[in-house]
């Protein structure tokens, strides 16, 4: 017979502290350390494509940019098209996720997706983490668990910042382009209770010929908690705020003719301010044969975003730059009771619910000159509340056969205060979304997974009451507010030898309409019926106590499903990725990681007549630490790679240009090699 190893309720009491469990969590009286992504997850997974990754994983790590951490799941790319302080553009099986509308994301139990948001529906804006605060993050891939909702149709991952700091620690970075950064972490405890802070301070003034970024960046976390043997509870506060210049993708033909280098810009007064605020509280309480996890977040947020894609297409004489605005509170919470029959242990059930109101006091999209504003394109008051009801259950039905059943109901309220009256309105929307998956294991060590199951993302309100397009004045139709998802997979994960672990998964993903907001326009466009499908192969070697090696693999094929005269090409849809990693963790002290990644050219227009280039980049960490220093240097981008980290093809006007502009290639190279040093103290 074939059980399930104890790790289980550890995962579940880490992950509950966030306020949502991936996995397949029963309580459970011994507690084990999960570490990363050396754990296999076999007994505890049901779907091939999730995994855990610590802060042992993330430490060796260089980071461009606290986004990067993103990039520690497999088979993901995080790129940046625009400044420092910009969500990330992230690209995942086949999606062009722009700034996060299939990848749900969730911070210490807080979702960072904005729905209605001012730059793009679900933006993901994670530069509030301090990297070095995270206790683990855990992924999923595809809609197959019933706690994913919105935004989820590609995955999504918990990020878990740490409790306890026992120690001290005093961090400086210095670099080139102006970069300077000073951490401050640390806790204090007395027996049960906690106090764990952070607090950093971020300045860079980027590689570019043109501008500086003069980005300045806040960022605070204070956490006060308490635990015992019966349960624990927590309070964190959160605080960010940042301020910087951008320099955007620029079109490939003022590189060509000289009118810029691969570093200038076009529009030189682009950049933004966002700043966020938030209160978040926990509470576990535990048995042996139940666990009930509850949340609860307030979230105050304000983003302001300047851009200038098109620069005099549609205004030859002050220039077509436009300013974003986004102002908020979020009100939130969630719960979940886990219980299981006793000593049998064969079923297990999970009941949860979350609820969420987004208060948007304005949300608006003006035509601006050097930043000041000339004409509001459109300014509305929008509110929106959801709730959302989910169960689970996983039946042990034989020795080495377990099924997992999961069903999810969502329900939506917008309702639309628009500067327009046209497009003002109420609208509500529900949707249900089942889930299955079946488990089959072979040895403590490996397992093979058969899971499906339907996921959604919400669309902006605005398009969901809209009638008159606020740039036109022509009429237009209103977008379906949910729009479903489905998918299934065929995967398994195991430990080929001792301290290898592999998993592979071939898996589908339907949608009935990638159906967007456009921030930049002001107005919703709905594209056609989508399938995607791909195969992963995913590996992590401890080869010894000293030396690992990561090799991840992941080929995607994504078309439209109708016929179209333009083409069945999605745009941005990477058919290929691969990430290596090569780490060393002497006993002595020296440490090391050297790390590489590709994505393959992928269709920039539906027809593929316009393709991008490969990517390839590399960077490297070396170090020396003992019990009180630790220093590091990180070289990115090593071998100065001048590849481009995004593209996009469309028209845009430059000055002495037709009328209509001129189709092009717009792209961002990679940031050139540069070299970052760090010191800290632990006391």
């Amino acid at each position: 017979m074939v059980t399930a190893p104890p790790s289980r309720i550890a995962f579940f009491f880490m992950l509950s502290n966030a306020g949502i469990a991936f996995a397949d969590d029963h309580p459970m009286m011994e507690e084990v350390i999960v570490e990363g992504r050396s754990t296999v997850l076999v007994g505890t997974a049901l779907s091939a494509s999730e995994g855990v990754v610590g802060q042992e994983d993330l430490a060796l790590r260089p980071l461009l940019r606290p986004g990067d951490v993103l990039e520690s799941i497999p088979g993901m790319i995080v790129t940046q098209h625009s400044g420092s302080g910009k969500s990330n553009q992230m690209f995942l099986r086949g999606f062009n996720l722009d700034h996060g509308t299939d990848f749900a994301t969730w911070i210490d139990g807080m979702p960072v997706n904005m729905r209605t948001h001012g730059h793009g529906q679900g933006y993901t804006d994670i530069n509030f983490l301090i990297p070095e605060t995270i206790d683990h993050l855990r992924y999923v891939k595809g809609p197959y668990h019933a706690e994913l909702g919105d935004f989820s149709s590609a995955g999504g991952t918990h990020i878990s910042t740490v409790d306890r700091m026992p120690d001290k620690r005093l961090k400086l970075g210095v670099g080139e382009n102006g970069y300077r950064r000073l951490l401050a972490m640390g806790g204090a405890g007395t027996g049960e209770f906690y106090l764990a802070g952070a607090l950093e301070y971020q300045s860079y003034d980027g590689p570019w010929t043109d501008i500086e970024e003069d980005v300045r960046k806040i960022n605070g976390l204070l956490k006060l908690g308490h635990s015992d043997e019966s349960g624990s509870w927590n309070i964190t506060g959160m605080y960010y705020d940042n301020d910087w210049n951008a320099a955007d993708q620029i079109p490939a033909r003022a590189v060509s003719q000289g009118l810029i280098d691969e570093l200038g810009s076009i529009d030189k007064t682009l950049g933004g301010a966002t700043r966020r605020a938030s209160l978040s509280g926990q509470y576990r309480r535990q048995s042996e044969t139940s666990s009930t996890t509850l949340s609860a977040y307030v979230i105050d947020y304000r983003m302001r975003l300047w851009s200038n894609f098109t620069y005099l297409l549609d205004d030859p004489l002050q220039g077509d730059q436009f300013e974003q605005l986004d102002d908020r509170t979020i009100w939130g919470g969630s719960g979940q009771h886990h219980w299981s029959d006793g000593e049998r242990q064969q079923f297990h059930h999970r009941l949860g619910a979350e609820v969420r109101y987004d208060d948007i006091e304005r949300v608006g999209l003006y035509h601006t000159w050097q930043r000041q504003r000339i004409e509001t394109t459109r300014e509305d008051r929008v509110e929106e509340a959801s709730i959302g009801l989910f169960y689970e259950l996983e039946w042990q039905f034989a020795d080495n056969w377990r099924t997992a059943l999961g069903l999810r109901g969502d329900y939506y309220r917008f309702d639309v205060d628009a500067g327009n009256p046209a497009n003002s309105g109420k609208e509500s929307a529900s949707i249900v979304s089942p889930k299955a998956s079946l488990i089959y294991t072979f040895s403590s060590v490996t397992e093979a997974y058969l899971s499906v199951g339907r996921g959604f993302h919400s669309n902006d309100a605005r398009g969901t009451t809209i009638t008159v397009d606020p740039v036109t004045g022509e009429s237009v139709a209103a977008v379906d507010p949910l729009v479903r998802s489905q998918g299934a997979e065929l995967g398994f994960k195991t430990m080929w030898l001792e301290g290898w672990n592999s998993s592979l998964a071939l898996w589908r993903l339907d949608l009935d309409s990638e159906l967007l907001f456009v921030g930049d326009a002001g107005a919703t466009e709905a594209s056609r019926p989508s399938t995607r499908w791909g195969m992963e192969f995913n590996n992590y070697w401890a080869t010894n106590e000293i030396w690992t090696i990561e090799a991840d693999l992941a080929w995607t094929d994504a078309k439209f499903d109708d016929s179209a005269a333009e083409g069945d090409e999605i745009p941005g849809a990477i058919p290929f990725v691969a990430t290596a990693a090569l780490t060393a963790d002497y006993p002595n002290g020296w440490f090391g990681s050297f790390r590489v990644r590709h994505f393959a050219s992928y269709p920039l227009i539906e027809d593929n007549s316009e393709k991008s280039d490969g990517s390839t980049i590399a960077s490297l960490a070396l170090g020396w630490q003992n019990a009180t220093w630790r220093l590091q240097l990180d070289i990115l981008n090593i071998f100065d790679s001048g590849d481009h980290d995004i593209d996009y093809f469309y028209a845009s006007r430059l000055p002495g240009e037709p009328a209509d502009g001129v189709e092009d290639n717009h792209y961002k190279v990679f940031e050139p090699r540069q070299a970052r040093a760090y010191i800290s103290a632990t006391f």
